[in-house]
């Protein structure tokens, strides 16, 4: 049986991402605590407020079980930052969207995240171009790029 190995170099840039996304969910932690939110409230806000959507697609996107989904919109609805309703598209399917005051709070946690945004600041417009792409590379979302080789 052949042991897989791990280049210095690939271990690194792993273990920079790694740190990346626990400073950035860290900090939507924190984020969302000052709004009296969980940090999943605060993401399935954020994503309302790109679009109002339905339940099954926010858990896609979450990459976790509708039935999370709907008590986290229960609860953002109990805070009057979500309704539900009716999908134009579909009369049977009901949307999250967020109120005003969701749409609002979403603007202010997202003001909120300043972890990446001094560093990226840091770094030209092309540099900042660069590393999208790549991201979006590693991730499966750049059409230039077609999908990433693991995920098919």
């Amino acid at each position: 049986m052949a042991t897989s190995r791990i280049d210095p170099l690939t271990l690194e840039v792993i273990e920079l991402i790694g740190t990346v996304v626990a400073r950035y969910y860290e900090e939507y932690e924190q984020a969302a605590a000052a709004h009296s939110l969980t940090g999943a409230q605060a993401r399935v806000l954020g994503l309302l407020s790109v679009e109002p959507l339905p339940m099954r697609r926010i858990a896609q996107k979450l990459k976790c079980e509708p039935s999370n989904v709907t008590g986290i919109v229960d609860r953002l609805e109990a805070h009057g930052l979500v309704e539900r309703r009716p999908d134009p598209a579909d009369r049977r399917v009901k949307l999250a969207a967020p109120t005003e005051l969701g749409t609002r709070t979403a603007l202010r946690l997202r003001e909120a995240l300043d972890f990446a945004r001094e560093p990226l600041a840091g770094l030209s417009d092309a540099d900042r171009t660069v590393l999208r792409d790549l991201l979006r590379r590693m991730v499966g979302t750049d059409p230039e790029a077609g999908p990433a080789p693991w995920s098919a």
